[in-house]
């Protein structure tokens, strides 16, 4: 790969520690030669004469070759978003619980010196596009791990259907369904019991959340496949589409959610040789041992 010249450092400060871990790779960026760009709003957190400030998360992301995150998984996802119509590729360092998504831990930023020596690959990871249609009109989305059709929190069971292509599929009756990436697929999915799937692949999993039937089971479609979801709602019942977590809109009656492959990927920085299985198991014995 390249050398890298110009990084994006994005911190969620509201992360224990993210301050003190972003100056520690500050200086380890300039050490090594980096042009460091920051938000403007950052500004009176960040003394340094040669970082330069942006005004807008795109036009920060714009600027640079690469996109450093210092938060937890959601951090990074909000940050891909803006990074993947860009084609800029990202690394977090993660300050959260588990960071899946994550490129390197705290202890490891010795390491971000292999981005100025080109010791690094990418990986290419698939996103959704979710359109929901309504009375008013149509409204995209672009999802890095899922979109989630949910009820309220003091809802009844919601009944919901699904079509594949345009073909009536199924039927569940369920607290929701969630509708997920590979990347996606080791986040609500798996805690919905869905399968874990390598995350370079593509292809779309659905998973139903507290079905309340037996025989329901996660599914997984072709890359190429369209699912149209549509959900039961009236005066005693709230339904809601939520996109990674971070966006929410209320879905109505006679509203419809399909879901695609979408044309954008999301690419990440790997820094360590280790494959995603590995990551896994040890994330998994980190959350055992987590009190």
């Amino acid at each position: 790969m390249y050398n890298i010249n110009n990084v994006a450092l994005i911190p969620n400060l509201t992360k224990k520690g993210a301050y003190e871990t972003s100056l520690e790779i500050i200086e380890i960026l300039r050490k090594i030669g980096m042009n460091i760009f920051m938000h403007t709003n950052l500004r009176k957190s960040y003394r340094y004469d040669n970082i330069e400030y942006y005004d807008t998360t795109d036009e920060l992301i714009g600027a640079a070759e690469i996109v450093l995150t210092i938060g937890g998984d959601g951090t990074i996802i909000h940050a891909a978003r803006h990074a993947a119509p860009l084609h800029k590729p990202l690394l977090g360092i993660n300050m959260g619980r588990l960071g899946y998504v994550a490129g390197l831990e705290p202890d490891e930023l010795h390491m971000l010196r292999k981005l100025k020596t080109g010791e690094y690959s990418t990986e290419k990871r698939m996103m959704l596009r979710v359109i929901h249609k309504n009375a008013d009109g149509v409204t995209e989305f672009y999802s890095i791990n899922d979109a989630v059709i949910s009820r309220g929190s003091l809802s009844r069971l919601i009944d919901i259907e699904v079509s594949l292509d345009r073909d009536y599929i199924c039927h569940y009756r369920a607290d929701g369904l969630i509708v997920s990436t590979p990347t996606g697929s080791s986040a609500y999915s798996l805690a919905a019991g869905g399968p874990v799937v390598e995350p370079t692949m593509k292809c779309i999993v659905m998973t139903p959340i507290c079905p309340h039937s037996i025989f329901a089971r996660s599914v997984i479609f072709s890359h190429s496949s369209e699912l149209v979801i549509t959900a039961s709602c009236d005066d005693e019942t709230e339904v809601f589409l939520t996109i990674d977590g971070a966006k929410t809109v209320i879905i109505k009656k006679n509203d419809s959610v399909s879901v695609t492959s979408s044309d954008l990927e999301a690419e990440f920085i790997n820094l360590k040789d280790r494959s995603f299985y590995r990551v896994l198991n040890d994330k998994f014995a980190e959350k055992s041992d987590y009190k």
